[in-house]
């Protein structure tokens, strides 16, 4: 029974009713019982966590946890563009025309994916990467390039799964699902930052308070019972590192590629 109530709260339903029911538990004082059975149960690093396990109030708080200082390490290149999160790369490549290819079986209209943005003509034959977080990631998301925010959006939408099963089988839950996205000014062009929510309504949260001048590595937002980050770099302004490939696990702050001189 236990297991099955912590895998009903991360194994991301599309029923909003599950959603709320779960959520609210989750955030609960009585939800902190099931703390270390659903660290154990997920393999998660304890040791890297910013407190105790009983130091925690609610499995919500603990699975939004911080990290000690010092656990992950931000590639300082000046040019370079570093992980938000600890995820699994799920995909990656470029933008072919307007059209993100192939991801799990499924192709994306980049202006579906950024809700008919004005944005969109910028990133038509850019760069994108999708990042997975399951529940035995850590949940928060940094800022994975120095720059300005020029715009936040957030996009009401659905809670489809959008772990493999969800991005196989159901009709674009990338652009069908609730997303928070940052568009941020760096010194070679500008790169959207976008947050798909999945599980709990309300499920993605931007930390307080919000800057607009932002350096990589900085806390950006969390996930409540996680979900996926899409990556997407304007055109001509971003070259993978080599050897990055779907199937990865990367963590926060690890080097994923070049940003350059935008083409003129």
């Amino acid at each position: 029974m236990t297991k099955w109530l912590l895998r009903s709260m991360t194994e991301l339903s599309s029923r909003k009713w599950i959603s709320r029911i779960t959520g609210t538990f989750a955030q609960s004082s009585a939800s902190r019982h099931f703390i270390p059975r659903f660290a154990k149960l997920y393999g998660i690093s304890i040791e890297e966590a910013e407190k105790e396990l009983a130091q925690y109030r609610s499995l919500n708080e603990f699975f939004t946890r911080r990290l000690k200082p010092g656990m992950r390490t931000i590639h300082n290149g000046t040019n370079a563009l570093v992980s938000p999160v600890d995820a699994l790369i799920t995909g990656a490549g470029e933008i072919k025309a307007g059209t993100i290819v192939n991801v799990k079986g499924q192709d994306y209209t980049i202006e579906e994916l950024l809700n008919g943005s004005p944005r969109t003509a910028s990133y038509r034959n850019g760069y994108y990467m999708v990042l997975y977080l399951s529940p035995t990631d850590y949940h928060r998301i940094h800022v994975p390039v120095t720059g300005e925010v020029v715009e936040r959006e957030h996009i009401k939408g659905k809670v489809y799964p959008v772990n493999d099963f969800g991005l196989r089988h159901m009709k674009r839950v990338l652009s069908r699902n609730e997303r928070l996205i940052t568009y941020i000014k760096h010194s070679c062009g500008e790169a959207a930052v976008v947050k798909v929510g999945a599980m709990n309504v309300s499920s993605i949260k931007y930390v307080q308070p919000m800057h607009e001048s932002v350096e990589k590595g900085d806390e950006l937002a969390f996930f409540e019972f996680g979900s996926t980050i899409v990556l997407v770099l304007e055109d001509n302004t971003f070259s993978p590192r080599e050897g990055l490939q779907t199937g990865m696990k990367v963590k926060m702050g690890e080097y994923l590629g070049e940003l350059c001189e935008t083409e003129k």
